[in-house]
């Protein structure tokens, strides 16, 4: 069988680039405390890492208002700007990885949860602005699991589907792929259990950085 070469690789952020979960864990925790709702486990709050804040805050509190909706997200956002003294740091091997795709050639862009000027700020501060063409942030086009983020890449670049693959951590990444109808690869390192994700039937699963270069370099 003939080895697949992607030309567009697409990445998720938290949880698939950078080790940001107990942070965006932290900062919910925090939220819900001001606005005096329950505290929920990390588990809880890691099933809705991906989705879009609002969608995923709907999620963790069904039946809160529009109102409670915005100040949770108001209030999530001001701690993790706070936060960001202390950076997260990318997982084991990531630049490293990103640095190999790029020389040989790919073009890397980014499909995540995250907001506009979410992403713009941790991209400014390690500096990996050059290293992506195209992003797409849950706050200029519909979540995850939609597929409209990738559809939106694969116009922007003029790559078919099958030249394309998806690259993350959480069903949502998965799902969005199959919507979209490009191949998805599963890390094992993130949000949630890998076993889940091969329900959707990822061309790999990979556990470091160095092994998901490999398989796209192969």
């Amino acid at each position: 069988m003939a080895v697949k070469e992607y030309e567009l690789v697409i990445f998720d952020w938290d949880g698939t680039l950078m080790d940001s979960l107990a942070k965006i864990v932290n900062c919910m925790q925090l939220a819900a405390k001001d606005a005096k709702l329950n505290i929920l486990e990390p588990v809880a709050i890691h099933e809705i890492i991906g989705l879009e804040l609002g969608i995923a805050i709907e999620q963790l509190y069904p039946g809160v208002t529009a109102e409670q909706v915005a100040y949770v997200r108001q209030r999530y956002s001001h701690h993790y700007v706070e936060s960001e003294q202390q950076p997260c740091l990318f997982y084991p091997g990531v630049e490293v990885m990103l640095q190999q795709l790029a020389d040989k050639g790919k073009t890397l862009s980014i499909a995540t949860g995250k907001s506009r000027k979410g992403l713009d700020r941790v991209l400014g501060a390690v500096n990996l602005q050059p290293m992506f063409n195209g992003t797409r942030c849950a706050d200029e086009t519909e979540s995850k699991p939609s597929p409209a983020m990738i559809y939106e890449l694969l116009e922007l670049h003029g790559v078919k589907p099958e030249k394309a693959v998806m690259i993350g951590d959480t069903e949502f990444d998965m799902e969005m792929a199959q919507n979209a109808g490009v191949d998805r690869l599963a890390v094992s390192w993130g949000a949630h259990d890998v076993e889940r994700l091969h329900v959707y039937s990822p061309v790999a699963s990979v556990d470091s950085a160095a092994e998901l270069a490999s398989f796209l370099l192969r």
